[in-house]
Order: structure tokens, then C-alpha cells, then sequence
């Protein structure tokens, strides 16, 4: 069984609920919310600023990981607790025995709280069960745990796959329902994968021709690679219309295989993620958009959370968690839900620059200097 999507969310939203609830959290993950602005009231419950947080991340395969999510997270719990909490920190570099092994290190170190992204949500519920057994409280990071799991921090996963097929759809306009696109799923094991399939397919379903759709293990791109070999000779290149790419990795593949196949006129392609290649692909026009999901909102938002289930803060633990979602093995968990935002080369300024994800230099290598100054990205 999929976990369904969370009861409290609209179907739709418009850019201005978006940038409001953006807004909103960004407060929340400031520490506006009472008791978790690190001053000497912050500490008056529970444990105070002795905190060691446990957190572990699935793959270094995702740059985001290392790069923002890790020290973020890292920096946030730092904030909160006078600079005296800790960040014991593993990657599983996607091996979920290795995971195993990690929580269980965790575990028998006695950490307050662990944060797991989960390399396979099913597999890692026997691990969450021995951490709640010893009192370790547990809080799933992006992706649904199974498992007691007592909070879950992620993105809004249905509206992901809703913002890329609403995408898709309004690139092929007046002709759609007569157009053959092409389905890039995720792997099929992680929950995420299911609800964003199901938001695309809610914008999808009906409204264009869906001439193949594939899984990808792992999300590996060079499963992608062949999976979209195989649409090319089956559908033919010419036929394609678009791709829904589940994520960039597999779009930046699923766009070298259509360029090597001849195709010079690339149809849409999503992702999400906001990779930098994915953002470079963006502004030279090959990849259509990609799914820009704020790290920031999301990794101190699961700080917030972290610290204050440690202090017993449920006021402000409550605050944090205002949607409920399910597993396969839960009911109604806890949860924090950031919004997310199409970005496609409209908005990049307004939206991993002005977030100071990337800078312009960034974007705008020597490679991509003339397309950015097309679109006006310039320092």
C-alpha cells in the first residue's frame, strides 16, 4: 500500500499561497515560533542545549546531501542550542546495509534524536523500531519512513509531480490530448516516487497521450538512459512530445540519449531538484523546468523539529507538525510540508539566487554566458 497524500493539502495552488506559505515557514524556521530561538528560554524544558542529533542521509548521488542539507541542518541545531547541540552525521552512499549499520552505531551511542533519510523506507523500520525501543525518537527526513516514526519533514511530494505534469501540459498547449509523452518514474520502492507519479498523473491523465511509462531503479540515470533508448525505438524520437522526468539526474540522461538520437528541436523535459546542471540545462533552453524545492525551509525545519521533540516542547512541536500523513505501518504522523516552486528560466533570480542556493558566476560559466545574457542573467 502507497501512502496517501496528506487530507489537509488543496489540490491546486496558486503562486501567491506558495510565496505566502514560503513566507510563513521561513518564520517558523528562523525560530519565530515561541521557544526555539536559542535564547535562555529555549532551553527552560527537557534537555536544554545538550543535544546530540543523529542524522543519516541516503547517497552522496544527489548533490544537494552534502552540499546544503547536512550543513544546514548541522548549523541550524548549532543555533538553537548556544552552539552546544551536535550533528553526528553518516551516509549510506546508498546502501541500505550500510544504513543499518549506521543507525545502529547511533543507537549505541546514546544519540537525543536521530533525522534518517531512508535509502529504502521499508527496510528501515526495523531500525526505528530498536531506536524507539531505547527512547530514541526518530524523525523521517524527505522521505517516509516506515515504522514508529514520531514526526516526518518533507516537501508537498504530490504537488512536485502536479507543478511538473501542469508543466508539460501547458507547454503542448491546444494539442495536447493528440501528443505522445513519455513517463520517467523514480524508484519504485521509495515513497516519494508514488506521490509524485500520482500528482503528475492528476494533471496528466486524460489531457495528453501517455505512450510509455518506465520505473527507474534507484533512480540511477543510466536506467533512465535505457529506458528512454527503449521509448525512442519503440514510440520514435520524432513522436515524443515531452518527458516527465521524475527528477534532474534522470532528465539531464533522458536529454544526452534524445540529442544522440538526432533530435535538435528537444521537447519538454521536468525534473526536480534544482540541480546546478539541471539550472545550466534550463537556461540553454534544453531542459524545460525542474522542481525547485527550498533546502533551506526543509533542513531547519527538521532542526526545529529535532530539538524540540529532545526539550519535551510539544507546544512548539505541534506548531512545526500542523499536516498528517500515512504509511504503510502508521496513521496520521506528524508532519511539515514545504511548499515547492516551478522554476523554469523565468525565475531563476527569484529563486536559488535570491535563496543563495547558487550564484549567477555560478549558473553563468563560460559555457552558458551567452544564454544567461539572452534571459538577462547577468551580475
Amino acid at each position: 500500500m502507497n501512502p496517501r497524500t496528506p487530507r489537509t493539502r488543496p489540490a491546486r495552488r496558486s503562486a501567491l499561497v506558495l510565496t505566502v506559505a514560503l513566507s510563513a515557514l521561513s518564520l517558523t524556521a528562523c525560530g519565530v515560533v515561541d521557544g526555539l530561538g536559542g535564547d535562555d528560554d529555549s532551553a527552560s524544558q527537557g534537555t536544554g542545549n545538550d543535544i546530540t542529533v543523529g542524522l543519516l542521509l541516503p547517497d552522496k548521488d544527489t548533490a544537494r546531501f552534502e552540499k546544503f542539507d547536512h550543513p544546514l541542518i548541522k548549523e541550524r541545531v548549532a543555533e538553537l542550542t548556544d552552539r552546544k547541540g551536535e550533528v553526528v552525521y553518516a551516509n549510506a552512499e546508498g546502501s541500505k546495509a550500510r544504513q543499518s549499520e549506521q543507525f545502529a552505531r547511533l543507537i549505541a551511542d546514546g544519540v537525543d534524536v536521530i533525522l534518517v533519510d531512508a535509502v529504502d523506507a521499508g527496510a528501515v523500520a526495523a531500525d526505528v523500531r530498536k531506536a524507539k525501543d531505547a527512547g530514541i525518537p526518530v524523525i523521517a527526513y524527505d522521505r517516509l519512513a516506515e515504522g514508529p516514526i514520531d514526526a516526518y519533514v518533507s516537501h508537498d511530494n504530490a504537488l512536485v509531480g502536479e507543478v511538473q505534469g501542469r508543466a508539460i501540459v501547458d507547454a503542448l498547449g491546444e494539442d495536447a490530448a493528440d501528443r505522445k509523452i513519455v513517463m520517467m518514474n523514480g524508484e519504485p520502492a521509495d515513497p516519494n516516487t508514488a506521490l509524485f507519479k500520482k500528482g503528475a498523473l492528476g494533471e496528466l491523465d486524460g489531457k495528453v497521450d501517455i505512450a510509455r511509462s518506465y520505473d527507474t531503479e534507484k533512480w540511477l540515470p543510466e536506467v533512465a538512459a535505457e529506458n528512454m533508448r527503449k521509448a525512442i525505438r519503440e514510440v520514435g524520437a520524432g513522436d515524443i512530445a515531452a518527458v516527465y522526468s521524475a527528477n534532474d539526474g534522470m532528465a539531464g540522461a533522458v536529454i544526452d540519449v534524445l540529442q544522440d538520437a538526432g533530435v535538435t528541436d528537444l521537447p519538454p523535459v521536468t525534473g526536480q531538484d534544482a540541480d546546478l546542471a539541471a539550472v545550466r540545462r534550463i537556461v540553454a533552453g534544453t531542459q524545460h523546468m525542474t522542481v525547485y524545492k527550498s533546502f533551506l525551509l526543509e533542513a531547519q525545519g527538521a532542526a526545529d523539529m529535532a530539538v524540540a521533540r529532545v526539550r519535551d516542547q510539544d507546544i512548539q512541536f505541534d506548531a512545526l507538525t500542523r499536516e498528517r500523513v500515512d504509511s504503510p505501518t502508521r496513521q496520521d504522523i506528524p508532519s511539515m510540508l514545504v511548499p515547492v516552486v516551478a522554476l523554469d528560466r523565468d525565475n531563476i533570480r527569484n529563486t536559488v539566487i535570491q535563496d543563495g542556493v547558487y550564484t549567477v558566476d555560478d549558473i553563468c560559466a563560460p559555457a552558458y554566458a551567452a544564454a544567461c545574457a539572452e534571459i538577462g542573467l547577468t551580475s
